[in-house]
């Protein structure tokens, strides 16, 4: 899902881009009897339409956070995130890279943008004792363990039905579950509380309350579109005991993100920015675009924190994940104030 996200920002932004960047506003885009449709033109039109406000906010705010922290982001970490979702994509990455517009430098530029976001979010975080207790109250550390997933209820009931008649477990993983992650290697997956992108919080809760070698009963997963259906099989557990010091810097990481995905402390953080950047908007028609981040008025905090929600998700995402490969309109929407 995160995969999806990355992938529109470029596509979205660049819209607006071509009209107010090109480096002749009577160039002509379209040409038909009787008349023409020059860039002009088209920045005219595109800059009226409410997801154009939306656009400008969005490259403002990633252009801002680039120029602060684009420094603080390795050529490393951008290829890993590049690499990790042409994986993501197989044999598709290069024809859906074209059908938003990409190349492999613009969306690696993206990429850098996306985590220089992140970055700068990162550098504002402070974490106390009290954020350290409340992430321990949810932690619980990596376990081994074994999973079938299956498309129906009744899949996952005949294939429980078998485990505990006898047959491995690893070897009905192979036969029947859906998950092509693990399936091969028998069902074999390791996770902690934090993985929830990997395995979901209800198969988590079930797993981390099993004990070495016990299966879980069946588990529902209820998606937006269909159910998945979870067993369990638990490898190997282990409790976190009483101490915080083993588990300290995993802790630091889980109320760090914690931070970053909260909607005020977003907002916070992009109004410090781009106050100290000194951002001003000059074309009028875009005297909106950024006015909850702008303004001290305490009647736009709502409207704040709820653009600030939407643009942690992206960034998150990115950095990773990575804002959809879908319509500009769309993926604006979402991207515009963020793996």
């Amino acid at each position: 899902m995160k995969k999806k996200i990355i992938l529109a920002v470029v596509s979205a932004a660049s819209v607006l881009t071509l009209a107010a960047c090109s480096s002749s506003s009577s160039q002509e885009i379209a040409t038909m009897k009787g008349g023409k449709i020059t860039v002009e033109d088209f920045y005219e039109e595109a800059k009226s339409q409410s997801t154009s406000q939306q656009i400008v906010q969005n490259m403002v705010i990633y252009k801002v956070f680039e120029e602060a922290y684009g420094d603080d982001v390795t050529d490393k970490e951008i290829q890993e995130k590049y690499d990790e979702t042409a994986d993501q994509y197989g044999d598709t990455f290069e024809d859906t890279l074209k059908t938003n517009g990409l190349t492999e430098t613009s969306f690696k530029a993206q990429i850098k943008q996306s985590l220089a976001f992140e970055a700068g979010l990162r550098s504002h975080v402070e974490v106390t004792d009290d954020d350290l207790k409340t992430a321990w109250e949810s932690f619980h550390p990596e376990v081994e363990a074994q999973i079938i997933t299956t498309a129906s209820e009744e899949d996952a009931t005949a294939a429980l039905t078998e485990i505990t008649g006898g047959a491995d477990f690893g070897d009905v993983a192979k036969e029947v579950s859906t998950d092509t992650t693990t399936k091969d290697d028998g069902g074999t997956i390791k996770f902690d509380s934090q993985d929830t992108d990997t395995v979901p919080a209800d198969v988590q809760a079930a797993a981390f309350a099993l004990e070495d070698g016990a299966v879980s009963e069946v588990i529902t997963v209820t998606g937006q579109y269909a159910n998945t259906f979870y067993l369990v099989k638990m490898v190997k557990n282990q409790a976190k005991g009483n101490s915080m010091d083993p588990y300290k810097d995993d802790l630091t990481e889980i109320a760090t993100q914690t931070q970053m995905n909260d909607s005020t402390f977003v907002t916070s953080v992009i109004q410090e920015e781009l106050k100290k950047a000194n951002v001003k908007i000059k074309d009028s028609a875009f005297d909106e675009a950024l006015s909850q981040y702008l303004t001290t008025d305490s009647s736009t905090a709502e409207t704040s924190s709820s653009a600030a929600t939407e643009t942690t998700e992206e960034s998150t995402e990115a950095s990773t994940e990575a804002s959809t490969v879908e319509s500009t309109e769309a993926s604006t929407t979402e991207t515009t104030t963020a793996e």
